[in-house]
């Protein structure tokens, strides 16, 4: 008996190499989307995309909603979905704009009013969510619809203009390039590097995980699932704001309107990177390389010569390819961990 017990342990070490597999296959579809998606755009406009001003411009204006979608990924991993960040941006935006104008274009003053109400945005979101259980996906509705007003009434409906002159320190910030590499993709690779760490080298981003797999299951452990999931939402808020920041930089002006347009492209690029629907599996990376793909489709269509139009329908197949391949990876991985083929 005892020869059997310390055979069975070298069976159970093959095993481990699928759940390890299991863990980052979702990871694949995309990867092979996003290559095939290349080829095509490559064959279909080789004058353009074998020009390096291209990617210049993703890497301008890809980081506006990426960003945000990085964040993002925590809220869908813990199970919820965050739909007010667009108004988050213009609110927390308008508050930088408010504060600056107030104290004589002090804008690190502007940075931390901005932040902060981008936190208590998150905070609001995330505690109606956890702490009184209701549904994100509405309340959530309800609270861009709140945000977005609030902001409209602060500003009176007008804009500001952010301009080199106005705020030369923000713009060498968060509009220059260094080395040739914008600065927007380097702000979105700070930020993914910091949130990877987060998710998957700290207690936090452990319990993001267990709290989305199985929130019962996470209390029997003694994780405050409530807090877990209002730090997800306050991150969300955060970054909504710098996004915002980043976007009036990059126009020159600070839009009432800012954030309209980003909800559906920040959302794709979060699910189309491998994060699951129903929570407890997800990846920063994935959202990362997702939210490139999904800003290189609408200029790969244009660029080949085909109707705008088709964008939308584009954006439909990526997405639904991508998952459907997700899907199956999954389950063929999660097949092969039961058999331990």
């Amino acid at each position: 008996m005892a020869t059997e017990t310390v055979s069975a342990k070298p069976k159970n070490n093959r095993v481990a190499p699928p759940s390890m597999l299991r863990r980052h296959g979702s990871q694949l579809g995309i990867i092979g989307v996003g290559i095939a998606m290349w080829l095509s755009f490559v064959i279909a406009a080789p004058a353009v995309f074998t020009n390096a001003n291209i990617y210049l411009a993703f890497m301008q204006t890809t980081p506006q909603f990426g960003i945000i979608a990085i964040a993002l990924t925590f809220v869908v991993i813990t199970g919820e979905i965050d739909l007010s960040f667009p108004s988050i941006m213009a609110l927390g935006t308008a508050a930088f704009c408010l504060v600056t104008a107030s104290f004589g274009q002090h804008w690190i003053l502007g940075l931390i009013a901005g932040f902060a109400v981008g936190a208590l945005c998150g905070l609001v979101n995330g505690l109606l969510v956890a702490k009184l259980n209701i549904p994100s996906l509405v309340i959530t509705i309800g609270t861009s619809f709140l945000y977005r007003g609030l902001e409209l009434v602060l500003m009176n409906g007008t804009g500001v203009p952010m301009t080199a002159k106005n705020y030369p320190e923000l713009h060498a910030l968060l509009r220059e390039s260094f080395f040739g590499v914008p600065v927007q993709t380097l702000w979105m690779i700070v930020v993914l590097v910091a949130l990877w760490v987060l998710l998957n080298r700290t207690r936090f981003g452990a319990h993001v995980f267990l709290v989305g797999d199985n929130p019962t299951s996470a209390r029997l452990m003694g994780i405050n699932v409530v807090s877990v999931k209002t730090r997800a939402f306050v991150l969300v808020g955060l970054m909504a704001v710098f996004a915002g920041l980043l976007t009036s930089i990059y126009g020159y002006y600070f839009w009432p309107t800012t954030g309209d347009g980003f909800l559906l492209y920040t959302i794709a690029s979060v699910f189309l990177g491998g994060t699951s629907v129903f929570g407890g599996t997800g990846s920063v990376v994935g959202s990362f390389v997702a939210a490139f793909i999904i800003g290189a489709i609408n200029a790969g269509i244009v660029s080949a010569g085909i109707n705008a139009f088709y964008t939308q329908l584009a954006f439909g197949l990526v997405i639904v390819v991508s998952v459907v391949l997700q899907t199956v990876i999954e389950r063929r991985i999660r097949r092969q961990s039961l058999t331990g083929r």
